[in-house]
């Protein structure tokens, strides 16, 4: 092997993400004022349905003191507000942790004056020509030409530096129902894909042979969830252990377990690690009493904002994690879950924001894990049959 065949890190499918997250946006141009009281409205609009955030710099002229027990060598100081929690770092904070605290920002606004977002809107604005013109290389990505009461037109400078700008749409500064509809617009379109995935990778220990094998419906259980699932998802991939996908039929995609050794934790964490920026709708392959109007309500509640979408189960009395939407942003904190020790997925979704809903059927969750629970659910397929 040469030096440069040589590969120094694993290749992994890296989220698509910018300085802080994924839907983020600089607005840049216009005074620090009017770009604050721009994201205050647009948070306004969208926090009842969004999770949203802001990044700005400190604009205090004097020294900034250093707050509370920083000064005495602290390297953080938390204090719980009651209403708001605060965190003060004594340490620069690096990129990659800015990232880990924005994960959960369905919006990110940014003051494009002083920070940087992988997109742009543009205030123009005759006052600030010349702070505008300084950044003219930050401008990479301009969507939204935003015009001041002062300025009628796209400056010179621009139109040189953006080629495409006729291409881009100009609204007014003040008009900020148009304005808010962009965002909308934009964060409709980002809602991530959702793709399916079928747990099969279990050793079937209790019941003494693989449960994916079982024909409950014509065909082996793990083919028939597959099919289930696909009018529901843009791609349906089994979840296997390794050593495991000869096994399986190769008209079906199949993800092996790169996290080994976790269970259902580790097939999670394995389609995510191969689709970072898709949603996962989980399901076990062991619910033969799993239907189509069970899936399709879980699909049309789906709340791509939380964490996760699932059905509470009337067996355990919490969330079922394995018959559940998992969203992008579930994958940092299941990593995270993971670095603490735990690898159940129930208790992340206990310990985290989702969306709960009530299946339609209860009944359809039922799983089937010992040969008493076989025989019990092929009487009430048997009642079902005769009963159509």
């Amino acid at each position: 092997m040469t030096l440069n065949e040589h590969k120094k890190h694993a290749k992994l499918a890296r989220p698509a993400s910018g300085n802080f997250g994924r839907n983020e946006w600089a607005i840049v141009g216009g005074p620090c004022t009017v770009i604050k009281l721009l994201a205050h409205d647009v948070i306004g609009a969208f926090s009842p349905t969004y999770k949203c955030a802001y990044a700005d710099t400190s604009h205090n002229d004097d020294i900034t003191l250093v707050p509370g027990r920083l000064t005495n060598g602290a390297m953080l100081d938390y204090t719980d507000q009651i209403n708001y929690q605060q965190y003060n770092f004594q340490n620069p904070v690096m990129s990659y942790q800015l990232k880990q605290a924005f994960a959960n920002a369905d919006l990110i606004l940014v003051n494009g004056n002083h920070q940087q977002a992988k997109a742009q809107i543009v205030i123009i604005d005759s006052n600030k020509r010349a702070s505008l013109l300084k950044r003219v290389e930050q401008l990479t990505n301009v969507e939204l030409f935003l015009l001041a009461d002062n300025n009628e037109g796209i400056p010179d400078f621009i139109q040189e530096a953006i080629p495409h700008w006729e291409q881009i749409p100009v609204y007014r500064l003040d008009d900020r129902e148009r304005i808010i509809a962009f965002f909308e617009t934009n964060l409709k379109k980002a809602q991530p894909l959702l793709n399916g995935l079928v747990l099969a990778g279990g050793k079937s220990q209790r019941m003494g042979f693989d449960k994916g094998n079982v024909n409950w419906h014509g065909k082996p259980q793990r083919y028939h969830m597959a099919d289930l699932l696909k009018p529901f998802c843009s791609e349906v991939f089994i979840s296997c252990r390794p050593g495991q996908q000869s096994e399986i039929d190769p008209q079906y995609p199949v993800i092996e377990d790169t996290f080994t050794g976790l269970g259902p934790f580790g097939a999670i964490l394995s389609a995510f690690r191969e689709k970072p920026d898709q949603a996962w709708l989980v399901i076990a392959c062991d619910l033969p009493l799993m239907d189509e109007a069970t899936l399709r309500n879980l699909v049309a509640w789906r709340n791509s904002s939380s964490t996760a979408t699932a059905y509470h189960s009337p067996v355990t009395n919490f969330a079922e994690p394995l018959v559940a939407i998992w969203e992008p942003k579930s994958y940092p904190v299941l990593l995270s879950f993971l670095a603490q020790g735990y690898s159940c997925p129930r208790k992340v979704l206990i310990n985290t924001e989702i969306n709960l809903l009530n299946a339609p059927d209860p009944e359809a969750l039922t799983n089937v894990n010992t040969p008493e629970d076989l025989e019990q659910i092929k009487r009430i397929l048997h009642q079902k049959t005769a009963t159509n």
